[in-house]
């Protein structure tokens, strides 16, 4: 589909009141329209996976057709060149979210862009390495535990982090690996706990946060039950 037909779509469906809304919580207004996530998936589907449509999208630096261009690209056309490419333009944790859940998560190689990107000191690469990481913990059914233990200690180190994006991101992660099952419920919580008495203020936030998610009625049911 004709790129520049999609982006005009996108125009006529902008919202400078949403956009507003957006900047409100913390969405970066420079290039954004207020198209909304429902109607950005309905064009997804009319227009289907296309790599070079994707491309397209992206490279146009409009806000929503970055979001539009995750949900067409095609998994298995994506390079680590690419990936990276995509990452280190992120200024938007919303863009950063989306593209991790739609698109990073389904790369063969996404627990080691997981960890890599976890590690690095940019914000917003820092902020889709442990997106990822959550997104992993939620979607990737086969993984083993020991998978997911191998972050505790990338999250542990990356959780002095202060910076708001990043350390919202750290407690995702740390979560969702909770929330996995009950053997990783318990090593999570004891993460928690050491970040909670040794750690920085920010280690600390993640702490409470974890903790009282990880350790809540609610988590403790599911886990039983399954």
């Amino acid at each position: 589909m004709n790129v520049e037909r999609i982006l005009e779509g996108l125009r006529a469906s902008a919202d400078p009141k949403a956009v507003s809304g957006m900047a409100r919580y913390g969405i970066n207004p420079r290039g954004t329209l207020g198209v909304s996530i429902p109607k950005l998936r309905d064009a997804a589907k009319k227009i289907g996976p296309n790599h070079d449509t994707a491309l397209g999208l992206w490279d146009s630096g409009v806000h929503e057709a970055r979001i539009l261009a995750s949900l067409v690209e095609r998994p298995h056309c994506v390079t680590k060149e690419q990936a990276e490419r995509w990452v280190r333009t992120f200024d938007s944790w919303d863009v950063c979210d989306q593209c991790c859940n739609n698109l990073f998560r389904k790369l063969p190689w996404a627990r080691e862009l997981a960890v890599e990107w976890a590690l690095r000191p940019e914000e917003f690469v820092k902020r889709a390495g442990f997106v990822l990481i959550a997104c992993l913990a939620v979607h990737d059914k086969t993984a083993s535990d020991e998978t997911f233990k191998a972050f505790l200690p990338v999250i542990t180190r990356e959780a002095s982090d202060s910076r708001n994006f990043v350390k919202k991101a750290v407690c995702w992660a740390l979560r969702q690996i909770g929330k996995r099952n009950a053997a990783l419920n318990g090593e999570a919580i004891e993460v928690a706990r050491e970040l909670h008495m040794a750690g920085t203020t920010s280690a600390r936030w993640i702490a409470v946060s974890a903790l009282e998610e990880l350790t809540g009625p609610a988590v403790r049911r599911r886990l039983t039950d399954d």
